[in-house]
């Protein structure tokens, strides 16, 4: 059958040829389903469009009746075009009116055609629409026929695509470039972000899909193949990984880069006369489109290893390196990517960014910070984001609830812009605020303080009203650096840290690295358990050359200024007296050299492992100030590690447990007269901050952000009633649960903003 009409090749050409053709978008879909009728042998040809309502809509057909173009529209799951776009595979039925799903249409004048063969139209494993034949005989189609219409349906997804048939929309009926989809993620940064997806790792875009000569494709696929197994061999044999690529996942790409079966659907797809780069898109248009169904972490993982080898046959093929997409970002940018560090989001325009999407990132990773710093809406642990995106496509990110909502209808667009207005109400509310003391109804003072750890953030320290600067994370400019900074570029760093902020104090944390903070220049341990491994304060102490250097370059830099040093992830009095004596040593070596000291130095410690807590008082008698940090310490005192999304969750910080615990530090500290801070993201939402100041706490350190917000919660807080009511809760017998739904009510009826 197929000899006589030349096969699926010569059909490829033919409708290349009408593609070029200047004529209506109209005409040229009428002409399209004419070539694929005579060349597939079928009476009946017919384009259905996926449209933004969820409907399906004739736009073209050979066979049926004309007036129907337009008129019939059905839902994405009814009858048996309906179910090849609900299940996005293909359908082929000699005998189509006996099946379950068959729906008939009287004005298509279709009763008298029994055999059917559908396929999904698809891109980017989205469903676009459906294209089908049928034949009044019945017919068991071949899997060479079914090939032929997949591989024809990739025409069709770029013409709808392109916005070609955007002149033939009825009114009110919108194609949809797939649809509409709300995704759960964990905030990463408040904000509301409302733009178009900008992927930060661009795919290549196909652009000839019909090959001039099978033989040279194929030879092109083969040797795009070989020269991709050489890379993943030599990547594994010489261990030089990549950023992100970890040798189980090069073992993996190398299975499946000598899959058979992956190999053998590449060619079948070339033969059919596709180009070597449109056989790699349309066999990953399958692949995503069956995958990405499926709720299987393991067949998820499937596609993502899917997902990747495509990407780099295609780098293959046509030359292109892996690069970015900084150069080429709309207005209103929102960045969509697997994972990135805080030095990949600093390259961005940040005048153009909208948003920032991630696949893998809690709230405790650095590039969190940094979204939180430049004020960039982000949410992460979106699950298989990538699936569902494609450039170009709207998308609205709500970082406060970690919500995504990608091709958005307009009414939830509308809703979003409303809630953004009223976002900017708010935030004008809180600018007004910005002088006014934080004292609650009752009169007690409560100083506030700013998280920082970039040059940007103290830019905008008078913006926020914060009294200082109560965390400084030097490790940023670590992490941002190819090379370990130089002591002279520490000492210019922290002099202009300090210059910004313009008599304000600055309390400075020394290196916090390793576990999830990893510096790219430096060897990274293959531990058991990071986040209780070699890190922090141990990283320091084990090597205290780092640690010295950065010493003599924050004392330098503090000449007769004011200086506040903070020690982290501190568990024992050894480890505190053993940074101490470090610090002794190049106070002298300071002195020694006829350098200006300090006017005033305090050194302090951050509390995050709970073995401290029974040695606080002592702890208390040697330093200046204590600072708790609560992500850590939370981490720890549930024995839950933040970045397991299985039990980042589980436990909340508003337990009763975990506030005696906070309480406990707060009676040592006042005990012993000395200060106390709390840094850490429970500080900075209202209804945590509201039980804190409740048990004791009277400093808190938060993103700039958050001042606004957990100050009006203060000066709305009779704190005298606040107290009474923590306190009540946490001498009860039976609290070990949270307390989060009961303070809210309490909130609630107090009239206090949480």
């Amino acid at each position: 059958m197929y000899g006589a009409l030349g096969g699926p090749r010569l059909l490829l050409r033919r409708l290349r040829e009408v593609m070029a053709e200047p004529v209506s978008p109209q005409a040229r879909l009428d002409k399209i389903v004419v070539h694929i009728a005579a060349n597939m042998v079928a009476e009946v040809c017919s384009v259905y469009v996926l449209r933004a309502d969820g409907r399906l809509e004739l736009y073209a057909t050979e066979g049926l009746n004309r007036e129907a173009v337009h008129l019939t529209t059905m839902r994405a799951s009814e009858g048996l075009v309906g179910l090849i776009a609900e299940t996005a595979e293909p359908l082929a039925l000699a005998d189509a009116q006996n099946h379950p799903a068959f729906s008939y249409r009287p004005e298509t004048g279709e009763e008298i055609y029994s055999s059917f063969l559908g396929v999904p139209i698809l891109r980017g494993g989205n469903t676009l629409g459906v294209l089908d034949i049928q034949n009044r005989a019945r017919r068991v189609y071949t899997e060479e026929e079914i090939e032929a219409l997949q591989t024809t349906a990739m025409l069709l997804a770029e013409m709808i695509a392109s916005g070609e048939l955007q002149s033939i929309v009825q009114p009110g009926a919108d194609i949809a470039l797939g649809r509409p989809l709300s995704l759960k993620g964990s905030p990463l940064a408040e904000g509301l972000g409302l733009g178009h997806v900008v992927l930060h790792e661009p795919r290549i875009i196909v652009k000839q899909l019909v090959a001039e000569d099978v033989k040279q494709e194929i030879a092109r696929l083969d040797k795009a193949i070989a020269a991709m197994r050489d890379s993943i061999d030599n990547l594994i044999e010489r261990g030089n990984m990549g950023p992100g690529e970890h040798r189980d996942v090069l073992e993996t790409f190398r299975m499946v880069a000598h899959d058979r079966g992956w190999l053998r659907r590449l060619r079948e797809a070339v033969t059919t006369g596709l180009t070597a780069e449109a056989a790699v898109e349309r066999v990953q248009n399958d692949a995503r489109a069956k995958l990405q169904r499926h709720t299987d972490p393991s067949m998820r993982e499937r596609l993502h290893d899917l997902d990747d080898l495509a990407n780099r046959l295609l780098h293959e093929l046509t030359g292109q390196s892996f690069v970015s997409a900084h150069d080429e970002l709309p207005d209103n940018a929102i960045i969509v990517a697997r994972t990135m560090g805080p030095a990949a989001l600093l390259e961005y325009d940040r005048s153009k960014l909208r948003g920032l999407i991630l696949e893998d990132a809690g709230g405790g990773s650095h590039v969190a910070i940094v979204a939180r710093a430049l004020g960039i809406p982000a949410a992460g642990d979106v699950a298989n984001i990538l699936d569902f995106v494609e450039p170009g496509d709207a998308i609205i990110v709500d970082g406060a609830l970690g919500d995504v909502q990608v091709r958005p209808t307009p009414d939830v667009e509308h809703a979003y812009a409303e809630k953004a207005r009223l976002r900017a109400k708010r935030q004008e509310q809180y600018r007004k605020l910005r002088d006014v003391p934080a004292v609650t109804k009752d009169g007690v003072g409560i100083d506030l303080h700013m998280n920082a750890g970039l040059l940007v953030d103290l830019q905008h320290l008078a913006e926020t009203g914060a009294i200082s600067v109560g965390l400084f994370r030097t490790e940023l400019q670590f992490m941002l650096a190819s090379r370990f900074p130089k002591m002279s570029e520490q000492e210019r760093l922290y002099r202009a840290a300090l210059d910004l902020a313009q008599g304000k104090q600055i309390t400075f944390r020394t290196l916090d690295i390793g576990s999830d903070k990893v510096l790219p220049y430096m060897t990274q341990l293959q531990e058991e358990n990071p986040a209780l491994g070699w890190r922090a304060i141990r990283i320091g102490l084990d090597r205290p050359g780092l640690l010295r250097t950065q010493l003599r370059g924050l004392l330098r830099a503090a000449a007769s200024r004011d200086l506040r040093i903070m020690f982290p992830m501190i568990a024992t009095l050894d480890e505190l007296s053993a940074a101490k004596t470090l610090l002794d040593r190049e106070m002298a070596h300071l002195l020694r050299h006829g350098r200006e000291p300090p006017k005033d130095l305090k050194v302090g410690i951050m509390v995050e492992v709970p073995s401290l807590l029974w040695d606080l008082q002592e702890v208390c008698s040697r330093v200046d100030f204590i600072s708790v940090g609560s992500n850590d310490l939370m981490q720890y005192f549930y024995a839950a590690d933040r970045d397991n999304k299985r039990v980042s969750k589980r436990f909340d910080s508003l337990s009763a447990p975990f506030l005696r615990a906070l309480k406990q530090i707060v009676d040592t500290a006042r005990a012993s007269s000395t200060p106390l801070t709390l840094c850490g993201e429970m500080g900075g939402k209202p209804i945590e901050a509201l039980a804190l100041l409740a048990i004791g706490y009277r400093g808190l350190s938060v993103s700039a952000a958050s001042i606004g917000p957990v100050k009006a919660m203060t000066l709305a807080t009779d704190l005298r009633l606040a107290r009474a009511f923590v306190t009540g809760l946490l001498v009860e017998k039976t609290a070990g649960h949270s307390l989060r739904d009961a303070l809210r009510t309490f909130a609630e009826d107090q009239g206090i903003p949480i």
